[in-house]
C-alpha cells in the first residue's frame, strides 16, 4: 500500500472512531436522561425536577456535537478539496451555532436552578 493510500485509510478509521464516540456520548446521555425522567417523573411530578435532567442532557449533546465536529475536521485533514472545505465550513457553522445555543440554554437553566427561580 502506498503512503498516501495508507494515510487516507488511517484517516477514515480515525474519523469513524471519533464519529462513533460522538454518537455514543449522545446516545448514553439520551438514555440516561430518559431513565432519570421516568424515575423522577413518577416520584415527583413537579417541573423543577426536570431542569437538572435537561441540563445534563444538554451537556451530553454539547459534548457529542464537539466529537462530531472533530470528525468532520479529521475528514478534511487529508488533501481536502474546495467542496469539502465549503462543506466543513457549513457544518462547523451549524454545529457551532447549536453548541452556542445549547450552552446558553444550559447557563440559563443553571442560573435558575442555583438561584431558586422557577420557569414560567
Amino acid at each position: 500500500m502506498e503512503p498516501a493510500e495508507l494515510l487516507r485509510h488511517g484517516d477514515e478509521v480515525l474519523v469513524a472512531v471519533v464519529e462513533v464516540a460522538g454518537a455514543l456520548v449522545i446516545f448514553v446521555g439520551a438514555v440516561w436522561a430518559a431513565v432519570r425522567f421516568a424515575v423522577e417523573g413518577l416520584r415527583h411530578r413537579t417541573a423543577a425536577v426536570f431542569t437538572p435532567i435537561r441540563l445534563s442532557l444538554g451537556r451530553f449533546l454539547t459534548l457529542g456535537l464537539e466529537f462530531q465536529l472533530a470528525a468532520d475536521v479529521l475528514r478534511t485533514a487529508v488533501s481536502p478539496s474546495f467542496t469539502q472545505i465549503g462543506q466543513l465550513a457549513a457544518i462547523a457553522t451549524i454545529r457551532t451555532a447549536l453548541n452556542y445555543f445549547l450552552g446558553r440554554e444550559i447557563r440559563q437553566e443553571q442560573r435558575q436552578v442555583t438561584g431558586g427561580q422557577r420557569r414560567p
